[in-house]
C-alpha cells in the first residue's frame, strides 16, 4: 500500500474509533482498523511505538486504561492523539502550495544560482523542479503573454531568449507570497535590502529572476514549463524541524 493510501486509511480509521460509541460492541466493531490507524500513523511519525507522553490519554482514564492495558489493547491509548497528528498533518499538506521561479539569462551568466537557490533553501522552502534552458522567443512571448500590449514586450521576449534560464519550481507553505517577498519589487531601486533584486540588481532591465505573481500564474506557468512527470513529490527530512511536524 503507497504511504499517501495508508495515510487516508489511517486518517479514516482513527476517526471512525473516535466517532464511535463507548460500547464494548462498538469498540470491538472497530478494533482491528484503530490498530491498523495507531501502526499508520507511527510508521508515518517515523516512530515503532505509541510516546510515552500518550500513554496515559484514554477517554476513561484511570481504572479503565489500565483494564485496557491489561488486555492488550494498551495502544489504544495512543488513538485520539494519532488522529489529531493525522488531522494536523492533513491540515499541513493542504496548505503546502507550489510556485514558479526562474533566474533570468542576466542572473545564470553573473554566477547567481548558488545564491539565489540558497536563499530558498534556507528559508525552508522544498525544490521540486529544476532545469536550464534557452526559450524560444515563442516561447518567451507565451510566458509574457499577459504583457503582449505593453511597449516593452518584444524586448522582454527578447531577452528572455537570449541566453539560459535556470527554470525551478517550489514548494512550501505561503511560497508564492513569501516567494515574492524575497525577490522584491520589479524595480531593483525600489526594493528592500535583503531582497534577491535588492541585494544582487541594479536596473528594472537586468532584474535576474522571476516568480509567479499569485495562485492561478504559478499553476499556469508550471504547467508551461514543465511536464507533470518532471515535477517530483517526496517528503525533506527538514520538514518536521521547518514545520514543527514530529
Amino acid at each position: 500500500m503507497s504511504s499517501s493510501k495508508m495515510y487516508q486509511s489511517a486518517c479514516k480509521a482513527a476517526r471512525s474509533l473516535l466517532a464511535s460509541s463507548s460500547s464494548s460492541s462498538s469498540r470491538s466493531a472497530v478494533l482491528a482498523d484503530g490498530r491498523n490507524a495507531a501502526l499508520a500513523t507511527l510508521t508515518n511519525l517515523g516512530r515503532t511505538r505509541i510516546p510515552a507522553a500518550y500513554s496515559s490519554y484514554h477517554t476513561n482514564a484511570g481504572a479503565n486504561a489500565n483494564a485496557a492495558a491489561a488486555r492488550g489493547y494498551g495502544w489504544i491509548a495512543g488513538i485520539p492523539a494519532a488522529a489529531y497528528m493525522l488531522q494536523d498533518q492533513e491540515v499541513h499538506a493542504a496548505e503546502l502550495e507550489r510556485t514558479f521561479i526562474a533566474i533570468k539569462p542576466d542572473g545564470v551568466q553573473r554566477g547567481l544560482i548558488s545564491e539565489i537557490v540558497s536563499r530558498f533553501e534556507r528559508k525552508g522552502f522544498k525544490l521540486v523542479a529544476i532545469k536550464l534552458v534557452v526559450p524560444s522567443k515563442e516561447f518567451a512571448q507565451k510566458h509574457y503573454h499577459d504583457l503582449k500590449e505593453r511597449p516593452f514586450f518584444s524586448g522582454l521576449c527578447d531577452f528572455l531568449s537570449s541566453g539560459p534560464v535556470l527554470a525551478m519550481v517550489w514548494e512550501g507553505e505561503g511560497v508564492i507570497k513569501y516567494g515574492r517577498k524575497m525577490i522584491g519589487a520589479t524595480d531593483p531601486a525600489k526594493s528592500e535590502p535583503g531582497t534577491i533584486r535588492g541585494d544582487l540588481a541594479v536596473v528594472v532591465g537586468r532584474n535576474i529572476i522571476h516568480g509567479s505573481d499569485g495562485p492561478e500564474t504559478a499553476k499556469d506557468e508550471i504547467a508551461l514549463w514543465f511536464t507533470p512527470k518532471e515535477l517530483v513529490s517526496y517528503t525533506s527530512n527538514e520538514e518536521k524541524w521547518v514545520y514543527g511536524v514530529n
